[in-house]
């Protein structure tokens, strides 16, 4: 274990290199994944503002079976990318960013959520764009196949293969959702005592194996059921310790207003905020990774950008409406600085409404990490697809390998999680973000023309 624990010491010290900037020192992989953020908001034409309406309406008139390519509805392709999404992330990872930053780490997750939504919205076009349809007609998405196809169109097949398999690469380990095993089996023991954290690993692949070992179909259901009580469930647990602490609600806002441009020395000031807003952000919403393209590959659309536009609903659902309103919650609560961690920051705050209200958390928290850690699944098979082929064999090898992987994540402390996860995120950040741009010119004229199209039908 001191082995494994140095190695992820040294993993987590080299990606999260610091430079000196504005008289502080900053992550390079954040400024890295901020760039992209300011740049696709301005050249896509804000679609964070003026697109979110139309995104809705898709939703409202998507194409029915057999009138588009593709494996489930776009509602449902939506469903899974937020059980991806919508997960712990947005419930231990905001604990853990007041942790890391104090309350001004909130505003920063609010506002790069926000710049959040164009980055999304470029990635799931690309991804929709560049997907491939095998055999049996199913379909197969995601920015490996975006940088081997853009790197065979522009010249270069080799160096597009090698970026398309570091990022499968990469992905296979990020695909492994730790925190959700390690915070649920957390919260689990604050409510029922329970000690023995292999068990409940097991407990919980068994749980997943019973849909992992389904397919795409089956997938998208459970994650159109699962997500819409998971989040309905969370916010009223959230929404009740907001009426006990209405009182408090304004100097809440204060904190974290006053943090995010002053901050505390001990959180790291306002850069601290910041860089703490920025990585727990990427985690909740996954923009910039390219993640969640591999769910929205599956969707049945007849316009790449179609797609794009549903998918920048995934950041205002997940990171500044969920994560926003839960990180007022705690701060109103004043557990964040109790001297707690993790899950158990969220846990102290929903014992404060009732004895039992805890218990409502961990069933929460069950139903987060088990719809995301389903959801994951999904997007490490494709990444071992595009490395290993999606022939049946390839397939069942990968679903045992990434069930037996599950369990020990309860057993690792929950520093050594945060790092693992993300490392592996910001690792498949570098080749995704690299598409992105390679990509940035036809993504606008996409867009463009296909904004032209419904606005002028008759043009």
């Amino acid at each position: 274990m001191e082995r494994f624990n140095a190695f992820v010491d040294g993993l987590s010290h080299t990606i999260f290199f610091k430079v000196p900037l504005a008289g502080t020192q900053i992550e390079l992989i954040v400024l890295y994944l901020a760039l992209p953020m300011l740049f696709f908001t301005v050249w896509l034409g804000f679609p964070n503002v003026t697109q979110v309406g139309r995104a809705l309406r898709i939703l409202r008139t998507q194409p029915a079976n057999g009138e588009a390519k593709g494996d489930v509805s776009q509602w449902a392709a939506l469903s899974t990318a937020l059980s991806g999404t919508i997960g712990l992330g947005n419930i231990a990872g905001v604990a853990v960013a007041l942790t890391m930053g104090g309350p001004g780490a909130i505003l920063w997750m609010f506002v790069i959520g926000w710049f959040a939504m164009a980055v999304k919205m470029a990635e799931v076009t690309l991804g929709l764009k560049y997907r491939v349809f095998d055999a049996r007609g199913h379909a197969h998405g995601g920015p490996m196949y975006v940088l081997k196809a853009v790197g065979t169109a522009r010249g270069w097949p080799k160096l597009g293969l090698a970026l398309g398999g570091a990022y499968a690469f990469f992905a296979l380990f990020g695909a492994i959702p730790m925190v959700q095993v390690n915070q649920s089996f957390a919260q689990v023991k604050v409510v029922t005592g329970l000690t023995n954290g292999w068990g409940y690993g097991f407990f919980l692949a068994g749980a997943v194996a019973l849909v992992t070992l389904g397919g795409a179909a089956w997938l998208g259901e459970v994650a159109k059921r699962l997500t819409p009580l998971k989040v309905a469930v969370y916010l009223i647990g959230v929404a009740a310790i907001l009426i006990l602490h209405a009182a408090d609600v304004p100097h809440a806002f204060t904190l974290i207003w006053d943090g995010a441009w002053n901050g505390q020395a001990a959180t790291g000031g306002a850069v601290g905020a910041f860089v703490a807003g920025m990585r727990r952000a990427v985690f909740a919403s996954e923009a910039g990774v390219g993640s969640a393209v591999m769910a929205h590959s599956l969707a049945r659309t007849q316009h790449p950008v179609s797609e794009g536009l549903v998918a920048l609903l995934e950041p205002l659902l997940g990171t500044m409406i969920v994560c926003a309103l839960g990180g007022l919650a705690l701060v109103a609560a004043g557990t964040w600085n109790s001297g707690l961690e993790g899950i158990a920051i969220t846990s102290a705050a929903f014992a404060q409404v009732s004895p039992w209200f805890p218990w409502l958390l961990a069933v929460v928290v069950f139903l987060f990490a088990y719809s995301t850690l389903v959801a994951w699944g999904f997007y490490g098979l494709q990444a071992w697809g595009y490395l290993f082929g999606h022939g049946p064999r390839a397939q069942w090898t990968y679903k045992i390998l990434y069930i037996v992987a599950l369990p020990p994540a309860a057993a690792i402390d929950l520093g050594r999680v945060v790092d693992i996860v993300d490392s592996s995120f910001f690792l498949m950040a570098i080749p995704n973000v690299i598409a992105l741009f390679l990509c940035a010119g036809e993504l606008r004229r996409d867009v463009r023309a296909y904004l032209s199209q419904k606005e002028n039908p008759a043009g």
